[in-house]
């Protein structure tokens, strides 16, 4: 395997990060080189890498910007060679509190979940890589029974199928994954019949992972601490409950946050992050039903774990420990999905978001 950029989206809220960090890593040894700073820019919290490699795309998570009510959009020019980035331009992402973006298959669009605002947009790509305004935009309605947490809708990400034909936002506020149909060619979303599937009250809904297959999809739900598997049907874009599932041991009482979920491409294993527990949860799946069975957990060797990766040879993981600022890199048993640490660990300012781009 070829050595890999891996790019990370910090916060920098706190002063401790200035924007978006690099290090190489040499999949056939696991070992990683020093983290540099790539490119300032403000709470770049989450990333997406453009299909052609040659753009990085990332969140701006603030409140305001440019004298709206929304947070931002940056879109950056990617040298693999050096790893170097260099913005290209800005845009409004359409609410407040952009948490996640994705890039479409065809590269012609970016679509973002604005968490603040409880909304999600798509944003035009030109064949430059630069962000146009939104061309599409949806807010969400309603509550959850959380008042604290689920006050308003809070859309925590958008994912789409293999196809390339419905996208998905996971609301933690509404206890609901919204269904939409994708026009890649138009840029825009259409609410799906049905427009949403309804997780356990309470639940919070915050990351989403399709089954490789494409027969099943999990959430990660962050206020209960549970994962909910679900069958897809392809065809008409629609999610069906079949399972929900503790990422904490039994017994566990304390406070607990998940985050992250990541199904293995071998299609055998399926990865929780708890933060709390300060663990990565391990589950096997039955590729007959898409049900989920615990396999136990690994510490994730600081405080607050949120994203990690499983890099492209599938062999390693790398976790991030946003409030310890440090990164451990994990082998991945390939028969059981245990994860071992490998004894690579490294300082990086408040670690969020994990992203590969092959060195050029």
């Amino acid at each position: 395997m070829s050595k890999q950029w891996v790019f990370v989206g910090t916060n920098t809220a706190s002063g401790k990060s200035k924007g978006i960090y690099r290090f190489r890593f040499d999949p056939t040894t696991a070992k990683a080189d020093e983290v540099t700073l790539a490119a300032e820019t403000a709470n770049p919290t989450f990333l997406a890498i453009h299909p052609s490699r040659r753009f990085l795309y990332s969140v701006n998570a603030v409140a305001d910007f440019q004298g709206q009510k929304s947070g931002a959009i940056s879109a950056f020019a990617l040298d693999a060679k050096t790893g170097q980035l260099t913005l290209l331009n800005q845009q409004p992402s359409g609410g407040p509190g952009p948490c996640h973006v994705t890039v479409d298959a065809a590269g012609k669009n970016l679509l973002t979940a604005n968490y603040s605002g409880g909304s999600c947009a798509v944003l035009p790509l030109g064949s430059d890589g630069k962000l146009s305004p939104p061309s599409s935009f949806h807010q969400h309605e309603g509550s959850g029974p959380d008042a604290r947490r689920q006050e308003g809708p809070h859309a925590h990400s958008i994912n789409l199928d293999a196809a390339n034909r419905f996208a998905f936002v996971a609301d933690l506020g509404l206890d609901r994954v919204f269904v939409y149909r994708f026009d890649s060619g138009k840029g825009t979303l259409t609410p799906n019949a049905p427009a949403s599937t309804q997780t356990a009250a309470g639940a919070g809904p915050r990351h989403f992972a399709f089954h490789p297959s494409g027969k099943y999809a999990y959430t990660i739900n962050e206020l209960n601490s549970t994962v909910t598997a679900f069958s897809y049907d392809p065809t008409a874009g629609v999610l069906r409950v079949i399972q929900e599932i503790s990422t904490v041991p039994a017994g566990f009482t304390a406070e607990n946050y998940t985050a992250e979920v990541v199904v293995h491409p071998s299609g055998r294993f399926l990865y929780g992050s708890n933060r709390g527990h300060d663990s990565i949860a391990v589950f096997t799946i039955d590729r007959g039903t898409g049900k989920l069975s615990a396999a136990g957990h690994a510490a994730s060797g600081g405080k607050w774990p949120r994203n990690f990766v499983i890099d492209p040879s599938a062999k390693w993981m790398i976790v991030g420990n946003q409030n310890s600022d440090n990164v451990l890199i994990y082998r991945i048993d390939p028969e059981t999905g245990a994860l071992t640490p490998t004894g690579q660990q490294f300082e990086c300012p408040v670690p969020i978001c994990f992203r590969f781009v092959e060195v050029g």
